[in-house]
């Protein structure tokens, strides 16, 4: 894989929309986002998708895609950090110059509707990053606990060092009413995290497997299924495979639908490993539940009980959020119920 050059304080950051145009309804988030940038030490380079209009965003996927071309082709930009996520950015990858990207790999982060954009890019053979956008994550990370603030920095701008996965002790399902004034920059209530579960594995390897991080928004992902951008059948081979749900918390059922569209197309079998995000607004008895499906998906009707499946992971759509590298080797030990990286993200 190709990776980005290391970043650090001073470096110049563009935010753009690469999916909706929420920053010119709710100026007051994405203001805050770009304030706690700047406090993390970058320089903010705000693109003109940044703070266009929705509809003119919606309208314009060319656009969209034109200015993530500018930013790869700019040397004065060391990354990119998409505004928020939204539901049509695959509207905008025919417009995007592979080349042009290939040519200028540098650090590029969102998540959710990200998803699509992070794919294509990953499969270009760049590091691509999975974590929080400026409206959704950095517009909060003021109100988030030290060591939440500690470890973005430390995965930002500190040396690389083999680690395990972040779990942190409380979380939260999104945020408060953002037409409210009161609430910029604001968490929904915290709650206790129970961590993340661990099923199967193979006996033989110590119940340890390893590969390349690949993944994303679950209902994003299926926007790219039997399109030119769905990875060949050879792509799966030795993968990790992370999926987390959306905001708009989809049924169990339709989970489950979803992951039998994997396993029909033979992807269970070729993984290394399967990890789920925790799931936003599921009571711990719907999180229960889709544990269940997962397994009976996957050993049940595909019969690949040697798996490895963590579930209820940092990651997605509730907050805080690790930062997960799309291409970088990961470990998981399901007998010390540990994950970690096994490589930087970053060219050293």
């Amino acid at each position: 894989m190709i990776k980005p050059k290391q970043l650090k304080p001073g470096d110049n950051i563009a935010v753009l929309s690469l999916s909706t145009g929420l920053p010119s309804v709710f100026p007051k988030v994405y203001q805050q986002g770009v304030k706690n940038l700047k406090a993390l030490g970058f320089n903010v380079i705000e693109y003109p998708t940044a703070t266009m209009d929705i509809d003119e965003v919606f309208n314009n996927p060319q656009i969209r895609a034109q200015d993530l071309n500018r930013a790869f082709g700019d040397k004065n930009v060391d990354g990119i950090i998409a505004t928020i996520g939204g539901s049509d950015s695959a509207r905008i990858l025919k417009y995007l110059d592979a080349d042009l990207i290939k040519a200028n790999p540098k650090f590029i982060m969102g998540y959710s509707d990200f998803t699509a954009v992070s794919a294509l890019i990953h499969q270009l053979g760049i590091v691509t990053f999975n974590g929080p956008s400026v409206m959704a994550g950095f517009a909060q990370i003021h109100n988030m606990s030290d060591e939440y603030q500690t470890y973005v920095r430390s995965f930002l701008f500190g040396e690389w060092n083999e680690s395990e996965l972040p779990v942190f002790s409380h979380f939260s399902d999104g945020y408060p009413d953002w037409s409210k004034p009161n609430s910029v920059g604001q968490l929904e209530p915290l709650q206790i995290n129970s961590g993340p579960r661990f099923y199967q594995g193979d006996s033989a390897k110590k119940c340890k497997a390893c590969g390349p991080l690949f993944g994303g928004c679950i209902e994003v992902l299926e926007m790219l299924k039997g399109t030119q951008y769905w990875p060949n059948q050879e792509f799966w081979r030795g993968k990790v495979l992370f999926l987390e749900t959306s905001q708009e918390k989809p049924s169990i059922d339709y989970v489950r639908y979803w992951l039998r569209n994997y396993g029909v197309m033979g992807v269970f079998e070729q993984l290394s490993g399967l990890i789920f995000g925790r799931a936003r607004d599921y009571s711990e008895g719907e999180k229960q539940l889709l544990d269940e499906v997962i397994l009976s998906v996957v050993k049940g009707e595909f019969g690949c009980d040697k798996l490895p499946i963590v579930t209820n992971l940092d990651f997605g759509h509730t907050d805080p959020q690790m930062i997960l590298p799309l291409g970088i080797n990961i470990e998981i030990d399901v007998q010390k119920q540990k994950v970690k990286a096994l490589e930087s993200p970053f060219k050293l």
